[in-house]
């Protein structure tokens, strides 16, 4: 088994890059090559059709099914160009992936033959197995009915020979059993308080626009190896393993030169990326070895998630034919970063870009010290919901570890912004056009050019950090469906504009003029948010305590985390902004504490199995010849020389033998928890169980493992170490 691992290894270091075939357009003229964008629907829709869906695209217009046959007529000639043969509604249900089920063109054309067909009713929705796909209870096993439809402001596309088209997911009764309905409905619910806001500095805008910009970090690991490792390939993370002597500490990958190998995945990537309209933008290496990140340039929120879903689904497919396997898990090695994928949100008005750092005059100032305060008041008042939203079992691994934020959500906003703040809050209108944009800083070197300084520092312990005209969610899991965030994030603040715009039009009824209601309401929510705000550490046990006495939700369990969802505040505003119920929200609890189970129960499966069947047996075989050669010892030389011989052997017998009594005896303890655990019927509190006596078991046991795997003859151990998963050649 050892043999194999070398030749696995060495095969591994040996392997050349795939080869590519270099497409002879640019870029720009590729982009979108296999999406039916507006250019295509000018090109294939009548005009009125087109007028009509550009109206249902930009505008939020209803859609007309009359106007559906005429979309789908043109939808199939242009995916019948590019060899389309079937379509499939692509949506995403609430498994943290995407699902889709192909139905080919073909139908009777009553001749005795077939002719490719496709029209409105199969565009606009379908009839999948609602059954087959977590419901909460909201659907009985025998409740099967379930709809998809389509959704117009999202893209379709052509992947391979089936036309995919970007759709939502509701039961029969009309509950969201996906990610994009709430999230549709927060984007709504933002864009209407916060048009309404907006409209107090310019009557002349329309809509606002939710933005996400996400950084998806993920790592690579050789295919072979990949498949040498039992837990990487069930749960995604190695459940065992000693750090390499040398990691992360030399800080030497993090943008570093990339290896001729990723580098040639990150092409062929890109490319296909491009060609389905995700507009990637940057690419580098990230601070953990084998670790890499990839980041877009800014777009509409509903549009984002759908293209970071897609790209999760391009990166696996393509890392195999480049001989990777891609892991999106957020811990898949200990003691190096994990992965996130930090969600740059912003919020901008068809004349502008509400966040951006303010001009030199008043009104530009007030309202952006508006919206960033409301932004504040959101993130305030229902920062427990917040995390909630980013925490799963597996980004509670990454969180408030040295590349991650902690699991306290806190602002950073910086010297500039949170003086500007001051002066508000105390009255000093003088003051108040003090904070300026983007400054020049000269080096003392004549050849470089004059840098620009933004008006904020980064803060990398920052859950919700301000970075110049955006806030950065860092705490999103590199696995999670981003709207998970987005939603609660959306809603939160489309509560918080709603209820700024409430009072400071009582104060205009009671008589004061609108630049002073403003102001007035302004400082009332600088005060009470300030709990949140935080410039310092977030790793510090002070800021813990500190965080604690403000108020701030410092739960860490996992399950318990969750319970953020059903809380009275949080029920209230997803009913008040017209996002969820509350029988949806417990569905979807029930979902979570569910998943949090099933990934723990399955991680605790592969553990006891590797650690009987792999660990054990590995170390006693070490052991067995360890004995033989004390044996030998003993016989050749006298006893005291053989004593003195055979020391060190002898205490490697006897810590071999502790530590695999320690293991075999908590294998036994780890099942028996699980037994347990396994017989409450609560979804909660078995989920609870889990995390408080299963997990505990599995990290006590690993340290033994990796104890062993110090002590064990290199060529005895079967499985791939750290140090040679970790280092793509």
């Amino acid at each position: 088994m050892a043999s194999l691992r070398f030749k696995m290894v060495k095969e591994a270091f040996q392997k050349r890059p795939y080869e590519l075939e270099t497409p002879a357009e640019r870029p720009s003229e590729f982009f979108a090559k296999y999406v039916f964008n507006k250019q295509k629907m000018f090109k294939y829709l009548p005009l009125n059709v087109y007028n009509k869906m550009i109206d249902v695209i930009e505008n939020g217009a209803p859609l007309d099914r009359a106007i559906a046959d005429e979309v789908a007529k043109g939808m199939k000639a242009w995916a019948t160009e590019l060899g389309a043969t079937h379509c499939t509604h692509w949506f995403q249900p609430l498994t943290e992936g995407t699902a889709e089920k192909h139905d080919s063109f073909l139908e009777h054309d009553w001749k005795g033959g077939m002719i490719e067909d496709f029209g409105g009713k199969e565009l606009v929705q379908q009839e999948p197995d609602a059954s087959s796909f977590p419901s909460g209870g909201i659907r009985s096993t025998f409740e099967a009915r379930g709809y998809s439809a389509w959704d117009p402001s999202s893209p379709v596309f052509v992947i391979g020979d089936t036309l995919m088209i970007p759709t939502v997911f509701v039961s029969y009764t009309g509950e969201a059993l996906d990610y994009k309905v709430p999230l549709k409905k927060a984007l709504a619910a933002v864009n209407k308080a916060g048009t309404a806001v907006a409209k107090l500095f310019n009557p002349e805008v329309k809509k606002v626009t939710a933005n996400l910009g996400w950084e998806q970090e993920y790592f690579l690991i050789d295919e072979d190896l990949f498949a040498a490792r039992p837990d990487l390939l069930l749960t995604g993370r190695t459940l065992m393993g000693h750090n390499s002597a040398k990691n992360q500490q030399m800080e030497d990958h993090y943008f570093g030169s990339i290896p001729e190998r990723v580098a040639a995945f990150m092409r062929d990537l890109e490319i296909q990326a491009l060609e389905l309209g995700i507009p990637c933008k940057t690419r580098h290496n990230e601070v953990a070895p084998n670790q890499f990140e990839i980041a877009p340039i800014f777009e509409e929120c509903n549009l984002a998630v759908d293209h970071n879903m897609l790209l999760m689904s391009l990166m696996k497919k393509i890392a195999r034919k480049h001989g990777f396997r891609c892991l999106l898990h957020e811990k898949p090695f200990d003691g190096v970063n994990g992965s996130g994928k930090h969600n740059n949100w912003s919020l901008t008005t068809d004349t502008g870009i509400l966040l951006h750092a303010p001009g030199k005059d008043a009104e530009s100032t007030l309202r952006f010290a508006t919206f960033i305060v409301e932004t504040l008041m959101g993130v305030y008042k229902h920062n427990g919901l917040l995390k909630a939203s980013i925490m799963s079992a597996t980004n509670a691994h990454r969180l408030g570890a040295n590349e991650a934020p902690p699991a306290i959500i806190s602002s950073f906003l910086g010297s500039s912004l949170t003086n500007l703040l001051d002066h508000i809050e105390k009255n000093d209108t003088e003051d108040i056009l003090k904070m300026s944009g983007k400054k020049g800083y000269k080096l003392d070197i004549p050849q470089i050019p004059e840098l620009i300084i933004d008006n904020t520092d980064r803060n990398r312990t920052s859950p919700f950090a301000f970075t110049g005209n955006r806030f950065e969610f860092r705490a999103v899991g590199s696995e999670a469906n981003c709207a998970s965030a987005m939603i609660a994030l959306n809603t939160a603040v489309a509560e918080a504009l709603t209820n700024f715009k409430t009072r400071v039009d009582a104060l205009i009824e009671g008589g004061k003029n609108k630049e002073t209601a403003i102001l007035e309401v302004l400082r009332e929510d600088i005060k009470t948010c300030k709990p949140i705000h935080f410039d310092g550490n977030g790793y510090s046990d002070e800021w813990q305590a500190e965080a604690a006495k403000r108020g701030l939700d410092c739960e860490k369990s996992c399950p318990i985390i969750f319970d953020n969802y059903l809380s009275e505040s949080s029920i209230k505003m997803f009913h008040d902004m017209k996002v969820m119920e509350k029988n949806e929200l417990e569905a979807r609890n029930e979902i979570k504490w569910e998943t949090y189970t099933k990934k723990i129960q399955i991680e605790a499966r592969v553990f006891g199995d590797l650690a009987t069947n792999h660990i054990i047996p590995m170390a006693t075989k070490y052991q067995s010849s360890l004995i033989d050669n004390v044996t030998k010892l003993q016989a050749i030389f006298p006893a005291e020389e053989a004593k003195k011989l055979s020391a060190n052997n002898i205490d490697l017998i006897k810590r071999i033998a502790e530590h695999n009594n320690f293991i075999s005896e908590n294998v036994i303890k780890l099942v028996n928890a699980r037994k347990v655990a396994n017989k409450i019927e609560s979804e909660r509190e078995k989920a609870i169980a889990y995390h408080d006596t299963v997990e505990p078991i599995m990290f006590a046991v690993r340290y033994h493992i990796d104890k062993l795997e110090e002590i064990v003859e290199d060529e005895m151990w079967s499985l791939p170490k750290y140090r040679e998963m970790l280092f793509i050649r």
